[in-house]
């Protein structure tokens, strides 16, 4: 069973996200603001967070930040603001998906499906289990990536569209195929994910990440990876 935290401050709305988790055989956690989110979150330890922006004792973007340095865990941001900046926001500091108020509840809940299956993908056969840069090395098999001796953290999003493009080096890889594989057939048309990914990437492991060596563009296709 995979556990969803559910962190919204509005009483009716919270509990309609959990009697339809708890309807599909989810275990469900429910916090009405940051601070219990975030105390939640390092206990019980959330398969999934869906979070909203708007909370009542710090900002969600704050929030997704201290998420982040405990749980590399799917984060599905659910809030009212509409505006590209607040989803480039979200999605540069972690966050997985971004979903607007009023949403479709059969929406919201094939992405959480789709990112409960990306986070519990079958690792690669043995013999492509590691790639070796200049830069950074990864290990698929352990979903780990070092660079400079140092671990790095990734998003689950972040690290699924890292290995898509390291387990087909020198090869381009369309954007509207990274879209549908990483975020689903419903975004195909959600370019600024992509971008705000990559070059979240490039700012981890690339070491000049405005002229990078490894994640490359080729503009207006897509992207590869170069070893």
């Amino acid at each position: 069973m995979s556990r969803v935290l559910v962190v919204e401050d509005d009483p009716q709305l919270a509990r309609a996200l959990v009697i339809n988790l708890q309807a599909r055989a989810y275990g469900v956690d429910a916090a009405p603001d940051g601070a219990t989110a975030l105390r939640l979150a390092a206990a019980l330890r959330p398969d999934v967070v869906i979070l909203d922006l708007g909370l009542p004792d710090m900002d969600g973007i704050d929030v997704i930040k201290a998420l982040r340095g405990l749980t590399r865990v799917p984060i599905l941001v659910l809030s009212a603001r509409q505006g590209s900046d607040e989803r480039v926001a979200a999605l540069d500091v972690g966050a997985d998906d971004y979903v607007t108020k009023p949403f479709d509840m059969n929406e919201l809940l094939a992405r959480l499906r789709a990112a409960v299956r990306r986070t519990g993908e079958t690792p690669l056969v043995p013999e492509t289990t590691r790639v070796e840069t200049a830069d950074f090395s990864i290990d698929l098999f352990a979903r780990k990536v070092v660079r400079g001796g140092q671990d790095i953290r990734l998003t689950p999003t972040g690290w699924h569209l890292l290995e898509i493009l390291v387990t087909s080096p020198g090869r381009l890889i369309t954007q509207q195929h990274l879209l549908r594989e990483v975020w689903g057939v419903s975004q195909s048309g959600k370019t600024n994910y992509l971008r705000v990914s990559m070059a979240q990437l490039r700012r981890k492991l690339e070491a000049d990440p405005s002229h990078p060596r490894h994640l490359i563009t080729e503009p207006g296709m897509g992207y590869r990876f170069e070893g």
